[in-house]
């Protein structure tokens, strides 16, 4: 068992992602205000911890006390750091208490509001408009104008949809019955986005923000320098290695690009790989987070929410696109450093990956325990909180355990501690809440244990403050999903899609895509996901593509936005520490990412693909025999377009080789009848050309 002490850990909290790149400055501000600011944010994540672990408020107390919180501390942040006069600040801070007091209004009167349902009073519309008004302005200042102008377009055409032209027009609905819809009950600000966001979304940042202080990104770093260092092109190697890992706790891919590209940008520049291509590498292994189980992007809960599929089904269905996604990374790569020339880095100056696994392993029991929570049945929210109790569990013990002498007494330390923790499967949360609270008290009398507090207060600090983009994006995109119930204006559009999708299946997924990618160029994945999904999904499903694969097709095409141009929100910023602009970072990216524009489509013909329903191949030949025939299919055909797009592999390519690599590719994509013995002949054969005439020069080392 490792004993490293507290100094481990940092005792501030380091600038995440949404701290760069969601309007705010890093920090929570200076003075008496912004120590406030800090400890609104630590009773805003031990208020989601206590409804995670009780459950004893209503749902639509939850609901909205989440939305208060995000308000009270998005505002007071822009107070603090964005506010430039005295007056601008009390503005900033005046919005803030506002909109926590329509939290607390729907807590004291939850009751009231329930009876009084479609009577409400003149103070019940004037706390639902002022709600729904900051609502909108939160997520314009931490958001941009994009997802305030998308949702706000739509509710304008609650409030005039009545003039809108042919089948558009809607019945008309008075100012009470929108502001009653939207702002009160589950349909509008408070509807299932809000709901997802405060019952799983934030407790899995917290767990992140709690991983990332104590080490999680050293260990990622350390064990994939040392494992694909060595490989050619070895410093991209290890930024997608540590970035899938990453991937596993963060579920965001901005987020990695800033916490892990600070350190693999500069080495893959100093071993030679042009800056563009180094963000692009940085910025499309970052944005696979979102795909990579076990934790996975935001959009992953709310699918399980929406679709009311299992957690562990979604994960189940986005391993093998993971693993494709990543596998391409790792091939482009190596492509690239092969027609560079460019070898791997020294044995002699990297790490050796086990020694990091063995001096760091207690970190990757949270992690275990959670996997093993959610796929054993149980629902996310417990996961999640108990994942994140064995964190706090793990922090609070180590300088404990480095206090103690003999070596045997820290593993019976350890042990003990681990069996107390382990039966809150029998006993309840109540005996993991007895163990923290018996370690926090321990602490509390040690020298080094009181630093090690200071690190769970600014890990709670810092969770709350990367959720806030988070939640304040799945409470504006409400008031899209709230039109869509209100008007009914989703099944003319749905039907639309499946006019089209009719003589054109091909065709409904090509405009799909498209819509996710525009989309993207403004708003985050989650918002981007809700919108599509929640018009294009049913449309799919009319068309015979499985609900499951055709989610997961939008919800891919939503990832792929941070990465195509010209609005690349990976790209750009990965683009400071590159020093190149976001628009070549952009440009790689989007050749890189090759199998995230490829897989959803193969999964739409061929849902094994997924892990979803089999075709002619299974009814024939057993299920797992088309699993491993699709799979080997789709690596074959990313693979050859990898070669085409980069125009290398044993050797430098020419036009009609790379040509010929792209049809081959396309081929086995394509699904059609003998298209996959012809991909895999025209494959082999230029394989098999290329080794013939290979002649390059062997790779120079790095310099």
């Amino acid at each position: 068992m490792s004993t490293a002490t507290s100094s481990t850990f940092p005792n501030q909290p380091a600038a995440s992602v949404e701290e760069a790149v969601e309007g705010l400055p890093p920090g929570f501000g200076l003075g008496i205000m912004g120590r406030l600011a800090f400890w609104i944010a630590v009773a805003f994540s031990l208020f989601q911890l206590w409804t995670a672990a009780y459950g004893t408020l209503p749902s639509q107390v939850v609901r909205a006390m989440h939305v208060g919180f995000l308000l009270l501390l998005g505002f007071a942040l822009l107070g603090n750091l964005v506010a430039k006069t005295v007056w601008g600040r009390v503005w900033f801070w005046t919005l803030g208490v506002a909109g926590f007091l329509t939290g607390i209004y729907n807590w004291v009167f939850y009751a009231d509001l329930v009876r009084r349902s479609s009577f409400l009073t003149t103070l019940d519309i004037v706390v639902g408009t002022t709600a729904i008004v900051l609502v909108f302005e939160g997520a314009r200042r931490l958001m941009g104008w994009p997802l305030a102008i998308i949702s706000g377009l739509f509710l304008a055409y609650c409030f005039f949809g009545q003039y809108a032209p042919g089948a558009l027009v809607h019945r008309g609905y008075d100012f009470v019955q929108i502001i009653e819809h939207f702002g009160f009950g589950t349909e509008g600000i408070y509807g299932t986005p809000v709901y997802v966001s405060a019952a799983y979304i934030f407790i899995f940042v917290v767990f992140a923000a709690f991983l990332e202080k104590a080490g999680m990104i050293a260990l990622f770093n350390d064990f994939a320098l040392g494992l694909v260092g060595g490989w050619r092109g070895g410093p991209a190697q290890v930024c997608t290695l540590s970035s899938a890992l990453m991937g596993t706790i963060s579920g965001s891919g901005v987020a990695n690009v800033v916490a892990s590209g600070q350190f693999t940008i500069p080495l893959m520049k100093r071993f030679g790989f042009r800056s563009s291509f180094a963000g692009g590498v940085e910025a499309t292994s970052s944005m696979g987070g979102q795909i990579m189980p076990p934790i996975m992007g935001a959009v992953a809960f709310i699918m399980s929410e929406t679709l009311k599929v299992p957690y562990s089904g979604i994960v189940l269905a986005a391993i093998i696109p993971a693993i494709l996604y990543f596998a391409n990374c790792f091939w482009m790569v190596h492509l690239e450093a092969g027609k560079a020339r460019l070898s791997g880095m020294s044995k002699d100056e990297l790490p050796n990956p086990w020694h990091a696994v063995r001096d760091h392993w207690p970190l990757v029991l949270p992690l275990a325990a959670l996997v093993y929570l959610l796929f054993a049945g149980y629902t996310p929210i417990f996961a999640g909180t108990m994942g994140l109790a064995l964190v706090v569990v793990l922090i609070l013990g180590t300088p404990l355990a480095a206090m103690i002498g003999p070596r045997a007494f820290r593993y019976a330390f350890w042990i003990a501690l681990g069996l107390a923790c382990a039966a809150f499967l029998q006993y309840g949360v109540n005996l993991l809440l007895i163990v923290i609270a018996a370690l926090v008290l321990a602490c509390a009398v040690s020298r080094g244990g009181r630093e090690t507090l200071l690190i769970v207060r600014d890990s709670l600090a810092e969770g709350a403050r990367n959720a806030l983009p988070v939640g304040i994006a799945c409470a504006v995109v409400g008031i899209v999903i709230g039109t869509l119930t209100l008007t009914g204006i989703a099944s003319t559009l749905i039907g639309a899609i499946i006019t089209i999708g009719e003589n054109n299946l091909f065709l409904s997924l090509v405009l799909t895509m498209l819509t996710c990618l525009v989309l993207g160029m403004g708003i985050p994945t989650i918002p981007n996901y809700i919108i599509t999904s929640s018009l294009a999904g049913p449309a799919l499903l009319e068309l015979g593509v499985p609900l499951l694969v055709s989610h997961m097709f939008v919800f891919y095409f939503g990832i792929m936005a941070d990465l195509t141009p010209p609005v690349a929100l990976a790209c750009f910023a990965a683009a400071p520490i590159a020093k190149t602009s976001g628009l070549k970072i952009s440009l790689q990216a989007t050749k890189l990412a090759a199998a995230g524009f490829i897989v959803p489509f193969m999964a739409v013909y061929t849902p094994s693909l997924m892990l979803q329903d089999g075709g002619a191949m299974a009814a024939a030949l057993g299920y797992p025999v088309e699993v491993i025939y699709i799979v080997f299919k789709a690596c074959f055909g990313i693979a050859l377009w990898g070669v085409a797009i980069v125009g290398f592999l044993f050797a430098p390519m020419n036009v009609v080789e790379r040509l010929a690599a792209f049809a081959a590719g396309l081929l086995l994509i394509l699904a059609l009848p003998y298209t996959d013995e012809a991909g895999f002949a025209l494959g082999i054969l230029l394989t098999a050309w290329l080794w013939w005439r290979r002649g390059a020069a062997e790779p120079r080392p790095a310099t």
